[in-house]
């Protein structure tokens, strides 16, 4: 068994949750993922198994697409709806007179394209070998140095949705309004950042209420399942129906289609003679036989006119 599934994760699973339910659920222990969801979060997980944990490295994972709830109107220590609120000068700012459309709109001009953001206490990121939300849960805050990532598009998706005054009363909170984004950006960007950032930029404090994860390099919700699904899936004997095959994971890579005997050497490494004008030097490409399967990735050598597999599955 050896594939991707694109997993839609529910909401309070951490991504290790997913792993230990996937095991179960297949019954084998090499399970992997190329990327990780905040417990709060939804949607695509890309899940490798089998010997398609030795993909991980090569797939088409830069561009992530999500679909963002942001709330306006005081910020939290985490960023996102599962944190404190933050003290009492967020408040003010939360206070302040609801931006209109066109203010609103400036402000996500500005974060569109290549920007800048400080990574949050409340994540994965290490510094000096410490995971930080690590030293965010001790109470340690540090600094850190802002990473360059690509707001590819972002626009709004649906109304602004304002708490009433009764809900404000009622809770005793101050008063929120909500914007849906639509966010296509690079790996490694943090949308709870973006959201405290925009709201730095309106003058009101914000945090990441919803988010829901649509697409992950080239994988996205039409081929998701639930875990529960899945389960369904395995007991009726469909799973093949749903794993996505190794080449096609790789199909962004160029192919180099191989005759048995190059199959065979490559199966014991060896570099082959490849007359090509398709593949630039050092280019990586997935080395398939007559059938399509995957037999190895391997990197072109332009001077040699040869490929060396890097990368054996086969």
């Amino acid at each position: 068994m050896d594939g991707i599934l694109i997993i839609d994760k529910s909401e309070n699973y951490t991504s290790h949750d997913v792993v230990a339910r996937l095991r179960g659920i297949l019954k084998t222990k090499r399970i992997g993922h190329t990327g990780t969801l905040d417990p709060f979060a939804t949607g695509v997980l890309v899940m490798l198994v089998g010997r398609a944990t030795r993909l991980a490295q090569f797939l088409d994972k830069d561009a992530k697409e999500y679909e963002a709830m942001l709330r306006f109107g005081f910020e939290t220590d985490t960023g996102d709806r599962t944190g404190n609120r933050k003290d009492a000068e967020t408040r003010r700012r939360g206070d302040a007179e609801t931006p209109s459309e066109l203010q609103f709109e400036n402000a996500l001009k500005s974060f569109r394209g290549e920007i800048e953001q400080t990574p949050p206490m409340y994540s994965a990121k290490k510094v000096a070998g410490k995971k930080l939300y690590e030293l965010a849960r001790k109470g340690i805050e540090i600094e850190r140095e802002p990473v360059k990532v690509t707001i590819y598009e972002l626009e709004t998706i649906e109304p602004q949705r304002t708490q009433s005054k009764s809900e404000e009363t009622k809770s005793q909170e101050p008063k929120t309004e909500d914007r849906a984004l639509r966010v296509v950006c690079s790996a490694g960007t943090y949308i709870r950042t973006l959201a405290e950032d925009i709201g730095v930029k309106l003058g009101t404090g914000a945090h990441l209420a919803e988010l829901r994860r649509t697409r992950a390099g080239a994988f996205d919700l039409t081929r998701a399942v639930t875990l529960e699904e899945l389960e369904a899936i395995v007991a009726a004997e469909k799973l093949g129906d749903y794993l996505i095959s190794m080449n096609e994971a790789v199909a962004h890579l160029p192919p180099v289609v191989l005759s048995e005997k190059e199959i065979e050497d490559t199966r014991n490494g060896k570099k082959l003679r490849v007359e090509t004008d398709e593949l630039a030097d050092n280019q990586t490409a997935r080395m398939i036989d007559a059938a399509e399967n995957l037999i190895a990735i391997g990197f072109y050598k332009k001077a040699e006119k040869s490929i060396q597999p890097k990368l054996v599955l086969l």
